[in-house]
This record gives C-alpha cells, structure tokens and sequence, in this order.
C-alpha cells in the first residue's frame, strides 16, 4: 500500500491534473494506492470569502460562486471526452447546489457558524476529488471514490476539533478491507464529528488526512506531492542555490517545519512519524527530479547540517527584575500566563542568573501576550520587583538544523562567524541540549540575509564566491571588467574562487545584480542603470549583505574614497588603487586600519603606490620579519618617467605630454601628474607603510612646472608648457653633458621626505629606469645594498591587473 498526496497547486487546473493522473497511473501499477487531493488552488479561500459575505448578506458572495463554477466546468471540459461528462457534470451540479443552498441559508440568517463555515470550505476537496476520479475513470483506472468524512472522525477538545484517532483508524480498515480495488481517491483536509456535522482538519489538513490513511493502511511509503523538489536547504526564494535534502530524519524535518520550513506541518505528519512510515516529498512537475526521503534513521555518510530556517514576524516578551533572582516559579506562571491566553511560544532563553526571562512568539499575539503576562505580574510591578514585560516586534529566528550537530566542534561559532561578518547583529541565542537546532533572533529586515549568509557558510559553493562590487568604470574600471572576463575560469581552477561583479557604478548611474552582471554588456546596461551617486551605490550595496563582498575603487576621485570607512564597517572589504584615501590624513589612515582590524576585512592598496608592482607587500614582509626600513628611493610615476626617458629635444616637452595622455599613461587630468601630486601622494603612502607617521604636508616637493601654468584650460595649460621648452632643453643638456640622466624621484629617509628632479649618475641603480617603467630601492638592515623592485609603472591594463591581484588576495 501507498499514499499519495497532491496539493492545490498541482490540481489547480487542467495541465496540473493530467500530471497528477499520469504520475497516479504509474503508481498503480506497482501497488495498491490511496489518492489524497486538496482543493484546487485557491478554493478554499475563495469559499470561506464567501461565506463570509453571505453573513454580512453581501450579494457578492453569488459571483464568488460564479466564479468557481466556471473554473471547475472549465476544468471538466479540458479534461475529460465529452462522452465521460455527463456523470460528473450531474455530481458537479449537485454539489453547487447544495452549495448555493448553503449559502443562502447563511444569508438569511446572517450569522456564519464554525460549522458552517467548515461545511462551506469542505465543497473544494468534494470537487476537485470527484473531478479527478472522473478523469482516472475515463482513463480506464478503476478507482473508487469516497467521502472522507465518513472514516476521518474527529472529537471536541477545548473548543478545538481534534480527530478520534482510534475510531479513524477502524473505520480506514474496515473500509479498506471491505472495497477490494487498486486506487482509492479520497478528499483530503474534511472530517466529520460522531453526529455527522462536516469538520475540517485546519492547516494541512490534506497533508493530515494523507498521514491518517498511511498510519492506518500500514503503507510502505506516503508520497507528498508539491511544486518544489522535496525539502531544501533553504527557501529557494531567498536562496536561489539551495540544495534539495535526499534524506532527512523526522526529528530534523520537524525541527525545521518549526522554524519556517512550509514544505511540511509538523501535527499532520504526526501519524505517519508514529508509524514509522518514510514519507518522500516529490514535485508533481518534475517527477523524476530530485527529491526528499523523510524517515526515521536516514542512511550514513550525510552531513550534519541539513539545512537553514527562517521564520518571520516574531515578537520578543522580556520579563525582567531583580525580583525574580533565587525565587522559583517565575518561569512557570509565565509560560501559564501565555498558555492560558492561547499564545504559543517558539522560542525560550533565560539568563543563568535568572534576573532576565525572554520568549519568542508570533507578532500576530504580542498585544495579547503583553497583557497576559503584566495582568499575571501586576502585583510584582507595583512594588517594583518586577518591570512591566517588554514586548518588541519585527524580527525573525534563523534556525540551523541537524542531527548530531553536539558532535560537530565549532557549528554555533562558525553561524554566528558568518552573520557577524555580514554585520547582522544576534538579538537572542537559544540551543537545545540535544544539538539538533541552533537559533538566533534577528531583525525581521535582515531574515533573509541571515539565511543567505548562513547557508553560504555551511552549504556555499565550493569555489569561494566573491561578490565584487566595481566603482568607477573609466580605462581602469573597463580593463578589470574585460580581465576578469578572460581570466575567470583560470581564477576559479587556480585560485578556487569565483568572482561575480554584483555591482558596477560611475558618477551618475549604477547596475546591481547579485546573481552577477552579464561583463559582455556592461557598458549597455551601465547607460540603462539606476540614477545614483556613490553613497546610493555604497547603500544598495549594504542592502545586499552579500557575504564576502569586496569593493573595488577604480576611481581617483575623493567622493569614493572617503566612503571606505563606511564600507569597511558594513563588513565589506575595500581594494583600491586610489590614492586619496590611504594619503590623506593620518587620522583617516588610523581610522581604516583599525575599521578593518575590527570587522575582520581587508583593506588593500598595492595599486595606490607603485601601479602593479609588489612594492607595499614587500614593505610590509619585510617589516614583519624583523627588517627596519632605512630609506626608500623611488620612481613611482611611469608617466614622467616616460616623458624624461624619452625627451632628448627632437620633440616638445608638451608633444610628449599628449602623446602620453592618448596612450593612457596619464591621469584623466594631466596636470596632476606634472604637478607631482601623484608621486606626493605615493610617496605619503609608501613613507607610512614604511612605519613613518608622514603627512602630505611634510613631503618637500618639487613641482616641474610653475603653479602658474596650472590655471586655464588644458588646451591653455598645453600652450604655457611650449612656452617653457627652453627650461626643459637646458636642463636636460645639463644632465646629459655630465653623463646623467633626469629622473622624478621620490626620498624617504629618517622621516625626511622629498619629492623632485634628480640628475641621475650612471652608478645609481634608478639610471636606467626607463619608459612608463617604476622602480623602488628599498634600504634595510640587512639589505644595505637595496631591495630593488622594477615594472610597469602605468597603463590601465597594468593598474587593472594590480587591483585583481588584491581582490585575489582578500581573505588569504
């Protein structure tokens, strides 16, 4: 014997049933089955919608009904040849009179009845079982349809319909035994009380009447079909990747029903659990896809986690006071006072000195759990041993479940690891001694990231993702965009890490898609983008809480680079290779050093200071392995390094100058490189990484040109420059009479920093330097000949390749 169940939204129309029938077909043919079907979708509430506009004598209840007669005979004419109708048309018919009679009945004497009520609702599942045993007939499927509510008898219990289980289960085994047949098609989520009155089994009821009739058939297996491959990981809405469970225990699916999972109700499987029956939840539209095996010793080798739970609309009730410490019975009378007002908790936590007492329950009850539990406690808060409770609403439990998990070291720590990295704060904690769930209350507004986060940390790919976000999209922005592009599939190979671009910006617009951003049309979809700056860029980004996200600056702009203390607090690390940040002042560089120190993220900047070259991880190991850094000597800027390696006089200095802005050697505004504004700022960096407390302001600095040429436009500012090119001819001749070369250097030595024009001896390791090439000569200890590091010192490629080199580094 088998149990099969099909929910409302697999019989919700024509399509869906002949799935069912053909999914119902093939089980029959390997052993005797019992078919369980609710409403269609929607019908339930669509009666109970109106009965109540019948009491209120709303005329607007007949076209409800209308409606459901149209859907259903529309059904009928899709599904079954017209020379099977004529039986289930008649039965249809009947129904929806009864049905009209009813209601009308309701009308009249304005007044809807539980009972009532119930009988209303109990016409979807006399419908929708009646068309579908139609349909199987027409098929050539023997089957044998029956009203349910003449096995299902349920009793009442504290103003509740609670079903006799005994005399169901008699009464499924004398019906069983006494209709001989393949396939049995029964309504689900109706009953009947002892007088005959029409009950319902509330929330799942379908689900329920399924387990009554597998616990009382002795069935091998119940089938729950659904509209989702069995039992996930995570609510696949929140968690697009969320993994299908192959098998699960019942106590593990129930703690997981508990706490969100709606794939299962926890009472209604109550029978089959007792009788120890697996049930498999399976999608009615993919019937050979994957699937969940509920059953009581699922087989070895699975992991301990089997998955995250959210539950929303929570409301926290805290009991405190100085009154409760040593005196028994507090605890106790709460839960009474709560019990007593029909409020449910779902969670408990207690401090262990008792002075504090903490209850989760749904937000729907707090305002009568609030004045429950302050009635119970009046005579405590007025003499002040007890304060008022305090009742907070909007958040969520996230809850991990699974088996065992006490034998698992580390599982709480690696949890509240993951939501503390993505800066969700843990308002309560409460774990079971048995370890087979582990709960954190949040706030309603961060649930799904918690579960994002959480399910990332112990179900994530196994590839480390990498959630990149990209702001500024000029030669730099678009190389890294194009780099990563080509290099993906080697990063992931090598590097074992997938980096998706969630995010790029400009000054005026954004794109954001956490799934990742088509690379080959980001351009196109940049110019279609939100309308936002950076601080709207840097908020969507937060709104995220993408776990291991990494910022990218490929800005030179000081809009983006006073917003990294801000990301860094988000949990966000921050790769850059704008300068502005790291040599501004001393108190913004202490400020990010110790933001990402405290939040556990990276914050990196090789690119800031010598274009790609590996010029601040040196400094830093050497600094690490007991190395004093002695002086710095440095060609940092590869464009002037290009303009005075290759000026001899042939060309104008200014010549050069645009030649080098085309190549993209320059910075958008080539001024700033001639001003030495650029070395300046390199220079504070690398004079800081070396341990020196430098500012901008003790750098001694040599501009090329006067200050004066820098007014105007650039057209201007290119004109000023031909007019100085007898200054720049004479002192090059004067160098090169004396066998030297002119090279802009940077000096660090003893906290003295200088930045200018040097005539460069053939001896000096820094001669030969030649190009868009950077070169650094660090000094130390035990290098006093120099650790010289020599490269491509410019090129958006280049700054390009520096910046993914550090995003790779995040987190090593």
């Amino acid at each position: 014997m088998q149990v099969l169940k099909f929910g409302g939204s697999s019989v919700a129309n024509a399509a869906n049933i002949i799935k069912v029938t053909t999914i119902v077909a093939d089980a029959v043919k390997k052993d005797r089955t019992i078919l369980v079907c609710s409403a269609i979708g929607g019908c339930t509430d669509k009666l109970i919608k109106a009965a109540s506009l019948a009491s209120e004598r709303d005329p607007r209840y007949k076209e409800i009904v209308e409606s459901l007669e149209s859907d259903h005979y529309k059904i009928i004419g899709e599904l079954i040849p017209e020379e099977y109708r004529s039986k289930i048309n008649a039965r249809c018919s009947n129904l929806f009179e009864s049905l009209k009679g009813l209601l009308e009945g309701i009308s009249l004497t304005g007044e809807l009845t539980p009972g009532s009520c119930d009988l209303a609702v109990s016409y979807g599942e006399l419908l929708s079982t009646s068309i579908i045993s139609a349909k199987l007939s027409s098929l050539g499927i023997n089957n044998i349809w029956t009203d349910s509510r003449e096995l299902v008898k349920t009793i009442c219990h504290n103003s509740q319909n609670i079903v006799d289980i005994e005399a169901t289960n008699r009464n499924i085994v004398h019906f069983l035994g006494a209709n001989g047949t393949k396939l049995w098609v029964v309504p689900g989520f109706i009953a009947s009380d002892h007088k005959g009155r029409t009950t319902t089994l509330g929330r799942g009821g379908s689900d329920y009447t399924a387990s009554l009739f597998s616990a009382a058939s002795g069935a091998r297996v119940l089938e729950i079909w659904t509209d989702v491959n069995g039992m996930m990981t995570a609510d696949p809405r929140v968690v697009p990747d969320a993994k299908t469970i192959e098998n699960i225990s019942y106590k593990e699916a129930l703690e997981l029903s508990h706490f969100g999972a709606k794939v299962v109700y926890p009472p209604t499987i109550q029978p089959a659990v007792a009788g120890g029956i697996p049930i498999v939840v399976k999608n009615t539209f993919d019937p050979y896809g994957a699937s969940t095996v509920i059953e009581n010793r699922p087989p070895d080798g699975r992991g301990k986690i089997r998955g995250i739970s959210g539950s929303n609309k929570i409301a926290l009730l805290s009991l405190e006071g100085s009154g409760m410490v040593g005196i028994p019975g507090y605890s106790a009378r709460l839960f009474t006072a709560l019990a007593n007002a029909k409020v449910n908790i779902v969670l408990i936590t207690q401090a262990s000195s008792l002075h504090t007492m903490c209850v989760a329950i749904e937000e729907s009850a707090a305002e009568t759990a609030g004045s429950a539990v302050d009635e119970t406690f009046a005579y405590e808060i007025s003499l002040s041993k007890v304060e008022p409770v305090k009742v907070e609403r909007g958040y969520a439990i996230i809850s991990l479940v699974g088996d065992d998990m006490k034998n698992q070291a580390g599982t709480s720590g690696k949890m509240f690891d993951a939501l503390g990295r993505a800066g969700i704060n843990i308002r309560a904690i409460a774990q079971g001694s048995s370890e087979k769930n582990i709960s954190a209350i949040v706030k309603g507004e961060d649930s799904d990231d918690a579960v994002r986060v959480v399910h990332e940390e112990f179900f994530g790919y196994k590839r480390e993702r990498v959630n990149l976000f990209i702001a500024g999209f000029g030669n730099v922005g678009k190389s890294l965009v194009n780099l990563i592009n080509e290099t993906k599939k080697n990063i992931a190979t090598e590097w074992g890490k997938d980096i998706v671009v969630a995010g790029i910006c400009n000054s005026t617009r954004c794109i954001i898609d956490k799934e990742g951003v088509d690379l080959s049309h980001a351009q196109e979809l940049l110019l279609c983008g939100k309308a936002t700056d950076i601080t709207g860029f840097v908020r969507e980004i937060s709104a995220l809480s993408l776990g291991n996200s990494i910022f990218a600056d490929c800005t030179a702009q000081n809009t983006v680079a006073m917003q990294y203390a801000d990301i860094l607090e988000e949990g966000i690390s921050v790769v850059t290779c704008n300068k502005i940040a790291l040599s501004s002042s001393m108190e913004y560089w202490d400020q990010l050093k110790r933001v990402a120190l405290d939040r556990r993220v990276s914050l990196l900047y090789e690119t800031s200071a010598g274009a790609a070259l590996p010029v601040i991880e040196t400094i830093s190991r050497l600094k690490v392995s007991g190395e004093k850094i002695l002086s710095v000597e440095a060609i940092l800027s590869g464009t002037l390094n290009y303009l005075y390696s290759s000026y001899d006089g042939s060309k104008s200095f200014a010549s050069l100058i645009k030649e080098a802005k085309e190549a993209g050697y320059t910075e958008p505004d080539p001024r700033v490189d001639l001003s030495g504004t650029d070395v300046l700022r390199k220079c504070t960096i690398i004079a800081r990484e070396c341990g020196f407390r430098a500012e901008q302001k003790d750098v001694e600095i040599e501009p090329l040109v006067d200050k004066a040429l820098f007014s105007g436009t650039l057209c201007d500012f290119y004109n000023k420059v031909e007019e100085w090119e007898p200054k720049f001819l004479q002192r090059y001749n004067e160098a090169a009479n004396k066998g030297e070369r002119l090279r802009y250097v940077a000096s660090i030595e003893q906290g003295q920093y200088k930045v200018g024009l040097r005539s460069l001896p053939t001896s000096h390791p820094l001669y030969n330097i030649s190009g868009t090439n950077n070169s650094v000569m660090i000094t130390t200890s035990n290098y006093p000949a120099g650790v010289v590091i020599s490269g491509a010192g410019a090129g958006a490629r280049v700054t390009a390749g520096g910046v993914l080199n550090d995003i790779l580094k995040v987190g090593i």
